[in-house]
């Protein structure tokens, strides 16, 4: 929100100083990405804002071919942005970072970096609630995309960013209460991933036939087919994958348990989650609703161990 952004008077320090060398730049966004993948939400909340203005200052100090990979580096960044204030529940700035991410790469024409900003806008969208807009969305940002897939070999990340698109539509519809878009878009997400033949994170997607997997039991949650959700989400390996998905698959394990009223395996499950990722969790929306739910379902007299954890979630006074 720093109104030197969208201002023509600048910092002084920064008409002084070199703007920051791609290399310098590529290198710490990379590694801001990582630890975002890693669950370490506090790192990235806390260095974000320098990475910002630095990644500002090369779009604007650089030139030429530096200049459209700096622009690229800082999409990339309001792109994290957008990502980690979704998960803080800062809808209206991860709204803003992500409309921001859009027009600072516009000028290079990349369609996979744009591609993957669109997937920021979708996840913007539905944590406000618009479910059919961000359906939209998604066969907007697809059609855009697909000119660019009918290339003999498309790069990986271009697959990648465009089957994460689907999965993000799909639980857009699957919130929606549509099931035959959500099946479409699956559908159409896993073709992706078996084009691309394997689990990947270009462009930090993690996407491939693991991530089409979860999803499914994600949506299947959504759309209120517990069973489903019962059935296979404890069978999906997901050790391949970054910890921030594993976790967040985890997560919903443990709500398909809840919702089958297997409650000790659905509390494992999150307490084994809170092990593996104890930052995310502890921010996460739905693990504080299933604490909560828990300790009123026990009318007053919850298990030392859950009082903890509610306490470690900030859900008992």
């Amino acid at each position: 929100m720093n109104y030197r952004v969208i201002s023509p008077f600048g910092h002084p320090s920064d008409r002084q100083a070199p703007p920051p060398s791609i290399v310098d730049l590529k290198r710490d966004v990379t590694a801001l990405w990582n630890a975002y993948q890693d669950s370490r939400f506090g790192y990235v909340t806390g260095r974000l804002p320098d990475l910002l203005h630095r990644a500002q200052a090369a779009a604007d100090g650089l030139d030429g071919d530096d200049q459209d990979q700096a622009r690229r580096l800082h999409g990339l960044t309001y792109q994290l942005a957008a990502t980690q204030l979704t998960k803080l529940g800062e809808t209206d700035l991860a709204w803003i970072a992500a409309d921001r991410g859009l027009a600072a790469v516009r000028p290079t024409g990349d369609p996979i970096v744009t591609g993957s900003l669109l997937r920021s806008v979708g996840h913007a969208l539905h944590s406000t609630g618009r479910y059919r807009e961000a359906v939209r969305l998604t066969e907007d940002a697809a059609a855009y995309l697909e000119d660019h897939l009918r290339q003999p070999t498309p790069a990986p990340a271009l697959l990648s960013v465009y089957g994460t698109l689907f999965l993000s539509g799909a639980m857009a519809a699957a919130r929606a209460n549509d099931p035959n878009t959500t099946r479409t878009f699956l559908a159409t997400a896993d073709e992706t991933a078996t084009r691309l033949g394997t689990d990947g994170n270009h462009l930090w997607t993690a996407f491939g036939p693991t991530k089409v997997a979860i999803h499914r039991v994600a949506t299947a949650a959504e759309l209120g087919d517990v069973q489903v959700a019962v059935d296979l989400g404890p069978r999906v390996d997901t050790t391949g994958l970054p910890m921030e998905r594993r976790v967040r698959h985890a997560l919903e394990v443990a709500r398909a348990y809840n919702s089958w009223n297997r409650a000790d395996e659905a509390q494992a499950a999150l307490l084994d989650a809170e092990q593996m990722a104890p930052e995310q969790v502890r921010h996460h929306l739905l693990s504080r609703q299933l604490a909560l739910t828990w300790i009123r379902r026990q009318r007053g007299k919850p298990s030392a161990e859950l009082v903890g954890l509610a306490r470690r979630l900030n859900v008992l006074d």
